[in-house]
């Protein structure tokens, strides 16, 4: 038995009975969920369902008999949902319900062995996980819905509209031309950009308007990814309130520090891995180092179970998503133009003016001149680097408006100890 599971795990992906055992597997991930909440289905039934669709996929795809199998199992799923809606439907306890999300998660079930027995893999994967995410996160995402005001949901569905009916409306490729100036750009790529940050302040507005009250880490970083600056604004008006808390403000600033060059980071390799260009590689190190240190500084500086209110502007706006795309506009243009007219150090030049007002704009915009070729590997990092830098000074600026001493100091003292890990760490990777 033992040299049968160890030839299954050094057989390759490839191999028919590894597929059929990851197909299991991903069954009874999907079921487990709806186990632990004592569904008709469970983890049993859930990975029957995956190993059955992995079985009738391989005998399509080696024998001329498997076809039928395959459509005869899917209809067999359904009916097996419909016959869940019909007893949830009969039954007398109330809390049955129809069961609709379990006989939809019998069918993706169903789906990912298909997908794994077929060979993808990684897609039947992803297709397992974030199903699992959606199960688990029931009560999250139905507080979240219904907290959402009408104009919230307006907003939503106007922003969602024009992300997707306008992105395979642009061109892929377009010369600028400004003056003696002419700019390569990727529009269907600066847009993604813009939805990408403005997904990004979505999503962490859900995180911490459900989980807002649950401590520093979501209070710091979440809500710097929605917002750095109302982090800031917020723990100045804690401090305020209640001055012996100072040690928490500063961890929640620290941590929106980290927030805002996570962000930068992933805007810096996700618009750059697999493209026409090299990863930016140079910009994971420094980056990563000031992550790190801020979240290594906070949790050795502050009680992480302590908690404080959090005030965020919604980021169901169009205008807030526009208001975005201008900055980056005017970033890439003016950047594009100092870089003709002065060399690298007008571009960089322009990156620190823009990273006082988002540094997340001067990010996409080196991201941009460097898909384009106006900006070599190091140049565009640097510009990034300065942005990020621009951003922690402002922060630690806007905090000298406190009348804590104590409050103002550390945030200047741990905002320059940030600097200096990320100027280590870029000398370092030079060297």
């Amino acid at each position: 038995m033992n040299e049968v599971a160890l030839q299954i795990v050094d057989a390759p992906l490839e191999e028919t009975v590894v597929r059929i055992a990851l197909a299991g597997a991903l069954g009874m991930f999907l079921g487990l969920e709806r186990e632990w909440s004592q569904k008709s289905a469970g983890i049993r039934t859930f990975s029957l369902i995956s190993l059955l669709a992995a079985v009738f996929t391989i005998l399509v795809l080696e024998t001329a008999v498997g076809e039928s199998l395959l459509i005869l199992g899917g209809l067999l799923v359904i009916v097996q949902g419909v016959l869940l809606a019909v007893q949830g439907l009969l039954s007398d306890d109330e809390s049955t319900g129809l069961s609709l999300t379990t006989s939809v998660s019998m069918l993706v079930a169903y789906g990912v062995g298909a997908l794994v027995a077929a060979g993808f893999i990684i897609e039947g994967v992803t297709v397992a996980v974030l199903s699992s995410l959606l199960l688990v996160l029931k009560r999250e995402l139905h507080e979240f819905a219904w907290g959402l005001s009408r104009q919230e949901m307006r907003s939503t569905t106007e922003f969602a509209i024009l992300a997707f009916v306008v992105y395979p409306l642009l061109p892929p490729n377009y010369d600028l031309e400004i003056g003696t100036v002419t700019l390569e750009l990727e529009p269907q790529v600066i847009w993604l950009m813009v939805v990408a940050v403005a997904g990004i302040g979505i999503v962490n507005y859900a995180i911490v308007s459900t989980y807002g009250g649950r401590g520093i880490a979501v209070t710091g970083f979440f809500g710097g990814l929605a917002s750095s600056t109302a982090v800031v604004g917020t723990m100045l008006d804690h401090v305020n309130q209640r001055p012996e808390a100072s040690s928490y403000a500063v961890a929640a600033i620290l941590l929106a520090n980290a927030a805002m060059a996570a962000r930068n980071l992933a805007i810096a390799v996700g618009f750059t891995i697999g493209g026409g260009t090299a990863l930016l590689v140079e910009a994971i190190i420094p980056l990563g180092a000031v992550i790190l240190l801020a979240f290594a500084i906070a949790g050795v500086t502050a009680d992480w179970s302590e908690s404080g209110p959090m005030e965020l502007e919604s980021p169901f706006s169009m205008k807030n998503a526009l208001a975005f795309g201008a900055v980056f506009l005017v970033v890439l243009v003016f950047g594009s133009l100092s870089e003709e007219w002065f060399g690298a150090l007008g571009f960089y030049a322009t990156a620190v003016a823009s990273g006082f007002v988002s540094s997340a704009g001067a990010t996409t915009s080196a991201v941009v001149l460097y898909r384009g070729g106006q900006l070599g590997a190091a140049e565009a990092t640097l510009g990034i680097l300065l942005a990020t830098v621009s951003s922690i000074v402002v922060k630690a600026l806007l905090t000298t408006a406190s009348t804590n001493h104590v409050f103002r100091n550390q945030v200047a003292a741990y905002s320059a100890a940030l600097l200096l890990g990320g100027a280590i760490a870029s000398v370092i990777l030079v060297i």
